[in-house]
């Protein structure tokens, strides 16, 4: 049984090929991962999760399963995953796997059996339709570009549905057997030890009638999330899943990945009587600057700012409109975007900045989720190749900007800032030639260092690793878990907080996003907790460019 409540979880999330190689094959993999548990653990986080690790052809990099029930290959074996299980419970550290639900591998012998058979007992378990005036069933367009649409092979005016690639057909969960088989998955994860899962586009569970088209003046395939994401129907299927895991193991927690979801949805989705889950991962607390971005260009390949303004108030709706019903997910990056450094693009001091960012970000009320390689500063890094994005629109871009007499370095440089590959480099753990991740080129690999390695950041005091050390062991303390959230009305340069448990016992957090010196009236808070490039002199905190300061009465 678990010791931890939802509200006291710490995460890391961990991309396993890109953490640590063990046999020096260029690509991480679970012994890697268990080698490194002690650094996990002296960082101060208590949950790890781990990004898909199943057996998968790997065309959307694991979120493809062909077998939910074996370790890939490349990743390690079933005894590697039980040892590092085992060790991170020694340690005090939960694992929790991405659970993929909402399709499969095409290589999936469900998917394999239906391809051959109209008559097979899998055929059902996927989503066909008949074309319309000799095309798709409608207008409906993939998120990896082009429409959800692929021809069956058995009957030429027949389609399967895929959201993401064509070679990963999503699941009918109207169908029984769907329902009993992610269940039964489930429940062999939960055996061998895992402490929760991160249910992947489980918004996406249910889907509209098929003969509906989007209304459009273009004849290109539409991105149709009203009829793909968050329908009535996800959250009976949701309810009915997470009761029998309950059941299973009654203090298992639940990650749900709600990417589009609006508050009211989150609320749903994370009610306790509801049977939700504990918390949902969203990418609406995130407003764009869109204002550089050329419009007769694709937006994939270029970089967008964070809109410091539209943050502050979505996320201060997050934060008050939750509550009293759940915790909200508390990140800046994930596998899906870039880093935030990227995103930020502070133009000097990008140490000062990473660490105001965690200050900000994770003493506020909810569950903090650390991407891999964040508590050292990471940017998002320069690819060496169009090819290496492993995005056909990527490729399109590139075309259209190469048109337009974009260089390609120039290219490289932006796609690199715009784009979730470039979030999933190697960990760098010293100064070796690759970083100390492997004694091979990795996988994926850039030349550009940007960051400083972990062996040298742990040797010196004013770190950003040290300083996520220290913001760490302050989120455990009972104000940063249990105390309501304030955001003090500021100009847009300043993000101020207070956490209150009552009137003797609340923290202000005060942070400077801009690149100029900015003063905060902090009246009796005089006791300074953590301090980052900011004084106190005379009721009033003075702070540096980036800089932070969290203070107690």
């Amino acid at each position: 049984m678990s010791t931890l409540s939802a509200k006291e979880r710490i995460i890391y999330q961990i991309y396993p090929k890109s953490f640590k190689d063990s046999n020096g094959d260029g690509i991480g993999d679970l012994k890697g991962i268990t080698a490194k548990l002690k650094y996990l653990k002296q960082l101060g986080i208590n949950t790890i999760w781990l990004n898909p690790i199943y057996v998968s052809p790997q065309i959307d990099n694991g979120y493809d399963v062909a077998d939910y029930y074996q370790i890939d290959e490349k990743l390690g074996t079933m005894a590697d995953f039980d040892e590092l299980v085992a060790k991170a419970h020694a340690l005090g550290l939960d694992i929790i796997l991405d659970f993929v639900m909402n399709h499969t591998s095409d290589q999936h012998p469900w998917f394999q059996a239906a391809l051959k058979d109209k008559d097979s007992e899998f055929r059902n378990c996927y989503l066909w339709h008949q074309g319309k005036n000799g095309g798709p069933p409608n207008n409906w367009g993939s998120f990896f570009g082009g429409s959800v649409w692929q021809k069956d092979p058995l009957d030429s005016n027949n389609y399967y549905f895929h959201l993401f690639a064509k070679e990963m057909p999503d699941l009918n969960w109207a169908e029984p057997k769907v329902q009993v088989e992610m269940l039964k998955i489930a429940k062999f994860w939960l055996e061998h030890g895992v402490d929760g899962f991160r249910l992947d586009a489980f918004i996406h569970i249910a889907k509209a009638d098929f003969e509906q088209d989007m209304l459009a003046k273009s004849a290109e395939p539409q991105i149709a999330e009203m009829f793909y994401a968050n329908l009535p129907q996800v959250q009976v299927y949701l309810k009915e899943f997470i009761a029998q895991l309950h059941q299973i193991k009654p203090d298992i927690f639940i990650l749900g990945e709600a990417a589009s979801a609006d508050i009211d949805l989150a609320v749903d989705y994370t009610t306790p009587k509801k049977e939700s889950c504990d918390t949902v991962v969203t990418f609406r607390y995130f407003a764009e600057d869109k204002s550089q971005v050329e419009s007769d260009l694709p937006q994939i390949g270029q970089p967008v700012k964070l809109d410091i303004l539209g943050f502050r108030s979505n996320m201060l709706e997050w934060q008050k409109r939750l509550e009293g019903v759940s915790y909200p997910t508390l990140y800046w990056s994930n596998h899906d975007m870039p880093r935030i450094l990227s995103r930020f693009a502070p133009k000097k001091e990008s140490k000062a900045c990473a660490k105001m960012l965690a200050t900000l970000m994770y003493l506020q009320r909810g569950i903090a989720c650390i991407y891999y390689g964040e508590e050292l500063g990471m940017r998002s890094q320069t690819l060496g190749t169009v090819a290496d994005f492993e995005d056909p629109q990527i490729v399109d871009f590139a075309k259209q900007a190469k048109q337009k007499g974009w260089r390609d370095g120039e290219i490289l440089r932006k796609a690199s800032q715009a784009h979730k590959m470039a979030a999933r480099l190697p960990l760098p753990f010293d100064t070796t030639a690759y970083a100390g991740f492997s004694n091979v080129q990795p996988w994926k690999w850039s030349k550009e260092k940007n960051v400083a390695s972990i062996a040298e950041q742990m040797s010196d005091p004013d770190s950003v690793l040290n300083f996520y050390r220290q913001i760490l062991q302050l989120k455990q303390k009972p104000v940063f878990i249990e105390g309501r959230f304030i955001l003090e009305n500021t100009s847009s340069e300043l993000y101020v907080y207070r956490r209150v448990i009552d009137e003797h016992k609340q923290v202000l957090v005060i942070c400077n996003l801009s690149e100029h010196e900015k003063s905060y009236p902090c009246g009796a808070f005089t006791k300074v907790l953590l301090s980052q490039n900011a004084k106190v002199s005379a009721a009033q905190a003075k702070l540096a460019p980036y800089g932070s300061l969290i203070l107690q009465k």
